[in-house]
């Protein structure tokens, strides 16, 4: 007998060699149909594997993050199957699932059309509908090599395994390369849907042959598929880069690619993010910096960067010295802290820093203010002793969560570990990552964690915010770093009147990036930014050009205490002004004419067409200024 022990704490005996669908199965009937895969002690394990030994037991369905990968990927692998069933030549190469579904890259002789994709996308639903069992294949390297002969991207990742033992999974005659696991059959996939096409390069090197990248979605039932391709046409309609150019608040162009262009209205959304960042981290007790561009090679070296994020920076020499234009703003503010020595006193010490940054992005890689190659960091770099991080961590948690929520966002925590590539000890990393765990349990939150995905540096938190269509977006960090203020000698005098103890470190963003946040915004917001976020605010229309004085003189006065106003005084019908106003996204749209001289009023309409009626302008500027302070 077998001992399996469930998430709630409680225990139960099986017989040796129970599958995990039966363990589910003596659960309930329920849990047994929804189930996709499991969890035996740390290791994700088919629904089909048979158990023989005792240990922390979870079954996991669609709602679960486990499950929904696992389910995705499994659809991956019918794509590949439908791939070389309709075209029998093609190279198969890597199929994983991603955050908004799947993807497989293929290397084909010739390029694939929307009909091919459509071809693609039935095959798989036969495939569904054959219901073929997933079956694991765990042999040696050989017999992996003679499986996947045909396949030179198989062969060459075969070749680069450390074990012997390969893994792969067939169902019916089709073979791939694969760790698993995958759901029991293909009839589990309920619903799919192929999304589009893109090119890609092989292991994301431009170096190499450019693939053809197919993406898809799957879902449980057909139900849930139609809902999230209404959200993706929502989507279409919110597009960023689409609003950004109706709204005039950004743009891209050919001789700059990656780097945006921000229009004055753009600007302004911008500078209010930033003028409420700063008075909150003013609030929270930072100080703020501004460092160099432009740092020498020999800062990078020792900072770790130059041997392992080279490839991703913009370098430059300067009087025949090695230099790059920074990636990230740590190196430079350490370069800062010891610039006087520190007592025990001053920490944790709290920097601020809106830092330009430039990365390499591959050109395909590039998309919108959501992906660029300059974005300004909304940075942070907190120095404290190894006493204050649980403290330090769950205020920062606290304080992340208080700027998330004036956005109407709400958040998931994930907390990754150590990465293969990694400086610091191994105790450093044992003491931070439970440092972050005690951390977040503090704060009252729950987390997941995302093993091996840890800056190299250290451990961190992820926030994952959600947004209006339910679409998630890791935006701040907070990672936690022992290794760098050793690198760099960092050290405050302690109570012993010592100046020679190390502080340990945070590195930490709220937005991530202004670009990337402002571009979740507009599609958050659909273009219809809160009254005191807005860059159009208050939109005037004459009704005719003898009323153009009249409304120049509300905007001066509204203009006078800060509110964002514009005049519309085209000779064009007011119907069409208020629709053009709507268009635009002002939040309020004030009519003017004869009465309204008379009277001294405004007549009120907002851009969902709300008629709220006339107003004393006096009055209603007060009403703004209150919804505009009071950041509704």
């Amino acid at each position: 007998m077998i001992k399996l022990t469930f998430p709630d704490g409680k225990s139960k005996q099986y017989k040796k060699g129970i599958t995990a669908l039966e363990v589910a199965k003596s659960i309930g009937p329920r849990l047994a149909q929804d189930a996709i895969v499991a969890k035996l002690d740390n290791e994700l394990i088919d629904l089909t594997t048979k158990i023989n030994k005792n240990g922390k037991f979870q079954i996991f369905t669609f709602k679960e993050p486990e499950g929904r990968e696992t389910f995705k990927h499994s659809a991956s692998h019918i794509l590949a199957k439908a791939a070389k069933r309709l075209f029998p030549q093609i190279k198969l190469t890597i199929g994983p699932a991603v955050e908004d579904g799947f993807y497989y890259d293929f290397d084909f002789k010739r390029a694939f059309t929307p009909e091919d994709l459509n071809k693609l996308e039935s095959e798989m639903k036969k495939i569904i509908k054959e219901d073929i069992v997933f079956e694991r294949l765990d042999v040696k390297k050989n017999e992996a090599k003679k499986l996947q002969k045909d396949q030179p991207y198989k062969l060459e990742m075969i070749d680069e395994l450390g074990d012997e033992q390969c893994t792969l999974y067939k169902h019916g005659k089709f073979v791939d390369l694969c760790r698993g696991p995958h759901v029991p059959s293909t009839a589990k996939i309920k619903a799919v849907k192929l999304t589009k096409l893109a090119g890609a390069y092989w292991r994301g090197d431009a170096k190499n042959k450019q693939l053809q990248r197919v993406y898809g979605v799957a879902f449980p039932d057909k139900k849930e598929l139609n809902q999230y391709l209404h959200l993706l046409e929502e989507a279409k309609k919110r597009d960023h880069k689409k609003l950004g150019r109706d709204l005039e608040l950004f743009s891209f162009h050919d001789e700059a690619p990656g780097f945006p262009f921000w229009h004055p209205k753009g600007l302004h959304l911008y500078n209010t993010l930033v003028d409420y960042w700063r008075t909150e981290h003013k609030k929270e007790g930072y100080v703020e910096i501004s460092t160099p561009i432009i740092l020498n090679k020999t800062l990078w070296e020792k900072s770790g960067h130059w041997k392992l994020y080279k490839e991703n920076m913009y370098l430059t020499k300067i009087d025949n010295q090695d230099y790059s234009i920074k990636p990230m703003n740590c190196p430079g503010g350490m370069l800062m802290y010891k610039e006087r020595v520190h007592s025990y006193k001053e920490l944790p010490l709290r920097v601020g820093e809106l830092g330009l940054v430039h990365r390499h992005e591959l050109s395909g890689t590039l998309n919108g203010l959501f992906r660029v190659r300059a974005f300004t960091q909304d940075d942070a770099h907190i120095f404290m002793t190894e006493k204050q991080i649980q403290s330090e961590i769950t205020r920062l948690i606290k304080f992340t969560e208080r700027i998330y929520k004036m956005f109407g966002f709400e958040y998931k925590i994930e907390l990754s570990t150590r990465p293969e590539k990694s400086i610091g000890t191994d105790k450093q990393w044992e003491t931070t990552t439970k440092a972050l765990e005690e951390g977040i349990k503090k704060a009252g939150k729950q987390y997941y964690i995302n093993e091996g995905d840890g800056a190299f540096y250290g451990p961190k938190i992820d926030f994952h915010i959600r947004d209006a269509l339910n679409r998630t977006w890791q935006c701040g960090t907070i990672q936690l770093d022992m290794s760098m203020p050793e690198r760099f000698k960092l050290t405050y005098m302690g109570e012993d009147g010592e100046d020679k103890h190390q502080p340990v470190m945070i590195h930490r963003t709220i937005y991530g990036s202004l670009e990337r946040f402002i571009g979740i915004l507009v599609e958050h917001y659909a273009g219809k930014f809160p009254l005191w976020l807005s860059p159009t605010q208050v939109r005037i229309l004459p009704v005719a050009d003898r009323f153009a004085d009249y409304a120049y003189k509300i905007a001066k006065a509204y203009d006078a205490k800060g509110v964002r106003v514009e005049v519309d005084s085209r000779t064009e019908s007011i119907s069409k002004k208020v629709r053009d106003g709507q268009l635009a996204k002002a939040n309020y749209i004030l009519v003017v004419g004869e009465q309204e001289i008379k009277k001294g009023t405004v007549a009120i309409r907002t851009r969902d067409n709300q008629v709220i009626g006339a107003k004393k302008a006096d009055e209603f500027l007060k009403q703004l200024l209150k919804e505009i302070n009071e950041k509704k």
